[in-house]
């Protein structure tokens, strides 16, 4: 045999063996590539139960994220979208789905390829100045969205019997010692069943018997009313759906994970799916209202969303509505202030992640807890809801532009992402969707504002 072929065969069995090496690593933090690794080239397992782990492997951040997005908030907007306009927000979730699509998976980019946060990369590229004023934004925001969520669960529960002050502190002890006593293996598979949790609107809106001609034509042609609350309802749609926390958690989620450039495939998949499942679930919402009480004038929660639903399409309606509302709740009551978490760590430069014990990563689980301590106890005060949800509304409409652009300037930068950089048709494409989302969110905020002052 000739020195050649001796040294090619070494080469041949050093890459077999790094391979190895790198799959064991990955399956130790949940990312293990469902392949068998031969020194002919790799094959894909293709059993049943493979299939099963396959979507397992390729669940993760994006999906979390995206679901997370469908909270107490979002459902109450959505519901009031079909009672008061019907089917005619359609074709503006359609165009919203597009554009979740394109920032949640510019945000798991970054993190697969850079191995940072977004709030991590931010305090790089930027002013410390900048940083800190995004970032103060996102945790007062993030910490009124944690009161609306545990105020959902009290509410989902009271729709079932009990009492929100018996199930809102057991609430708050499992969300914060599933974060701090588990890894982030395990806390993503229980956020994943969690969002099972959102079939049930699918469901509802099946039993309400729509008008399935009349949903598709809304669909693809646009029905849109040039009014004001339309206008305004678009805009709460759009902040609803494209939330800072879900961006900066999708991020920070991949990079706990463990995922490097290797994975972004599954990244890529993980994103883009999680954000048009999540958008499906929040137009079966607007059709489940719209078919049984559309019409009716806007909705101001979601539980009222479910008891309007009871008289037409029966007690069923009203549970499944009751199980989705928990399901929402309970996956942003433990994503908002996990994103807060992450993007503060990450600023200040301490250890992040949920695998972390919290010796180890004081900061961030110290921030996580103390969120979770905040929201739970206002939401079994008599404090003004609507008044803290404008509240944070307010910040929302200031953060969402700023964070926005901070992810289409980092995915645009070669220096950031060498070629996995923004291509010319994705950058332009981006931006649009960036340009008219942060516009929207500034008229809402502006209406906001005006509205406070008594004036449109």
């Amino acid at each position: 045999m000739s020195s050649a072929q001796e040294d090619a065969e070494e080469t041949a069995r050093e890459e077999v063996q790094e391979a190895e090496e790198t799959r064991s690593a990955r399956a130790r933090s949940g990312l293990a590539s469902l392949v068998r690794i031969r020194s002919g080239g790799l094959r894909i397992m293709r059993s049943r139960k493979s299939r099963i782990w396959l979507v397992l492997a390729v669940a993760g951040p994006g999906i979390v994220a995206a679901n997370a997005g469908n909270d107490a908030a979002g459902i109450a907007t959505y519901a009031s979208a079909g009672s008061e306009f019907v089917y005619r927000t359609l074709f503006f979730m359609l165009l919203v789905t597009i554009a979740l699509v394109l920032v949640q998976e510019m945000a798991v980019r970054l993190g697969t390829y850079t191995g940072k946060g977004l709030a991590a990369l931010i305090r790089e590229q930027f002013t410390l100045r900048q940083t800190a004023v995004a970032l103060g934004c996102v945790l007062l925001a993030n910490t009124g969205l944690v009161v609306s969520e545990f105020a959902g669960i009290g509410a989902a529960f009271e729709l079932l019997g009990v009492s929100r002050f018996i199930i809102i502190p057991i609430a708050a002890v499992a969300i914060w010692a599933l974060v701090s006593f588990g890894s982030y293996r395990w806390a993503e598979r229980i956020f994943l069943i969690m969002s099972l949790a959102f079939l049930a609107y699918p469901i509802a809106a099946i039993l309400g018997h729509p008008n399935w001609g009349e949903v598709g034509s809304n669909l693809v042609i646009p029905h849109l009313v040039f009014s004001k609350p339309f206008l305004l309802l678009g805009v709460a749609l759009i902040g609803t759906t494209v939330s800072p926390y879900m961006q900066l958690y999708a991020a920070a989620g991949v990079v706990d994970k463990g995922a490097d450039p290797a994975d972004y495939p599954r990244a890529r998949i993980d994103a883009i799916s999680g954000a048009v499942f999540a958008c499906i679930v929040s137009m079966t919402i607007i059709i489940a209202t719209a078919t049984a009480i559309g019409g009716k004038g806007p909705l101001t929660s979601a539980s009222e969303a479910a008891l309007a639903l009871k008289p037409v399409a029966g007690a069923g309606a009203e549970l499944l509505f009751a199980v989705g509302l928990i399901g929402a709740s309970a996956l942003a009551g433990a994503v908002v202030p996990l994103s807060s978490a992450y993007a503060i760590s990450e600023a200040v430069g301490v250890e992040r992640s949920v695998s972390r014990k919290f010796t180890e990563a004081r900061l961030f689980l110290g921030l996580f807890g103390v969120q979770v301590l905040i929201g739970a106890s206002l939401a079994l005060t008599h404090i003004n809801l609507i008044t803290l949800l404008i509240g944070t509304q307010v910040l929302q409409g200031i953060i969402t532009p700023v964070i926005l652009v901070f992810i289409l300037i980092l995915t645009n930068r070669r220096s950031v992402l060498g070629s996995a950089a923004n291509g010319t048709v994705f950058k332009v494409a981006a931006t649009i969707c960036v340009t008219a989302i942060s516009a929207m969110s500034l008229l809402l905020l502006g209406s906001t504002a005006l509205g406070f002052f008594g004036v449109g």
